[in-house]
């Protein structure tokens, strides 16, 4: 199947822009075919092979620019995703991490998670779902030592589980994974989610390497208090996890205990973040250190949260509660928001509060979360460690 792409888009894709959008296609097709296809410019000539499918952005991505897409093709990505990737591989203190990052590895659509010798599979459009067993099967071959896969169904379905097994073993419940020597329980069958985020590896192995040792730290939307964890490990006086779930509770707990850490030395909240902000101000609560790390979007019973609009009330809750010379970890994974943008929210917030701060650290997706270099907005996460003194 060809389709034809407008003479205004053909110049991104023919320099290996991947997503494709309803704007860039001459006719846009009634249904989307499951075959892979040939995307010409307007004069009919070959620009790559890609497929069309709905998902959350985009209508389809581009593959290949050389010529089709293959068993053979597919194995080589696989075979390419595994080499990037030998040094994690060779890291006895880590055993879980991203096999394979969508376009960053060369097919956008779909995300592999190892954990241990388990792989977890996300598919983000229909299209690619169908094409399942070719995929797997490619996998299989440059990824023999996985004992078993689980896979998530990241796109709308009325007949699909938004989690179920995919092939091979069963993982035990937990399944304990390492992360910098760190032991974290995660739940491979459990929903969309399998109780820890991988792309911040490198901003919890930084808090185990003492940088919090002998403070407090105040972990916002905790979720499995993987960061409270993190910084216990790593030295701090106490954690205080706040998240609305009720589940994060137990689920906090839990790897407190995996780690033979005591729990009641640490402090769990279920609660409202912005409740809490107002709880600490009231009994006079401060913090040594502040994790700042929210969805891009949260929804509950009093209000809409979004990063875009709400960030900077964030930072200015949380100087109201960081002790005098204190330590911001500001985090997102907003894809929306640039770099330059996010930094400017966090210093037009700490302008408006009158403190002086530096930008100490940044950090971004780490190897594994290999990213392509014609899409930025692929590398979504934006860390920074700020010192502030009030």
């Amino acid at each position: 199947m060809n389709i034809k792409v407008t003479k205004k888009s053909e110049k991104k894709f023919k320099g290996r822009y991947p997503l494709i959008q309803k704007e860039d296609l001459l006719e846009i097709p009634k249904s989307f075919s499951n075959e892979w296809v040939q995307f010409l410019d307007s004069r009919g000539q070959f620009i790559a092979t890609g497929y069309l499918g709905e998902q959350n952005k985009g209508i389809g991505w581009l593959v290949n620019w050389q010529g089709k897409v293959d068993a053979s093709f597919l194995e080589n990505l696989f075979t390419q995703a595994k080499n990037h990737r030998i040094s994690y591989n060779q890291d006895e203190a880590t055993s879980a991490y991203r096999l394979f990052n969508g376009e960053g590895d060369g097919l956008g659509g779909l995300i592999i998670d190892r954990y241990d010798n388990f792989a977890v599979f996300s598919w983000y459009n229909e299209t690619l779902y169908q094409k399942k067993e070719e995929i797997v099967r490619a996998f299989k071959l440059s990824f023999p030592e996985i004992d078993g896969a689980y896979e998530k169904i990241r796109f709308a379905s009325n007949s699909l589980p938004e989690s179920q097994k995919l092939y091979g073993n069963d993982a035990p419940e937990p399944l304990l994974v390492y992360e910098n020597g760190v032991t974290y329980a995660t739940y491979l069958n459990d929903g969309l989610m399998t109780g820890i985020f991988l792309d911040q590896k490198e901003v919890r192995r930084r808090l185990t390497e003492g940088i919090v040792a002998g403070k407090t730290v105040l972990n916002m939307f905790s979720y499995t208090g993987a960061f409270s964890v993190a910084s216990a490990m790593g030295g701090s006086s106490t954690t205080t996890s706040v998240d609305l779930a009720k589940r994060s509770l137990p689920k906090t707990k839990e790897q407190f205990e995996v780690n033979h850490l005591a729990v009641e030395d640490q402090k769990i909240v279920v609660m409202d973040v912005f409740d809490y902000f107002k709880y600490a101000v009231r009994k006079a609560l401060t913090y040594d250190v502040i994790v700042l790390d929210p969805p891009s979007f949260a929804r509950n019973k009093k209000k809409v949260f979004s990063v875009a609009k709400n960030y900077g009330d964030l930072v200015k809750d949380s100087v109201d509660i960081l002790a005098p010379e204190g330590l911001l970890i500001a985090s997102t994974n907003a894809a929306n928001i640039s770099l330059e943008k996010y930094k400017k929210m966090i210093i037009d917030a700490l302008e408006e509060k009158k403190v002086q701060y530096k930008f100490q650290e940044m950090y971004q997706l780490p190897s594994d979360f290999k990213t392509n270099k014609y899409f930025e907005e692929g590398n979504y996460l934006k860390v920074f460690f700020i010192k502030i003194k009030k």
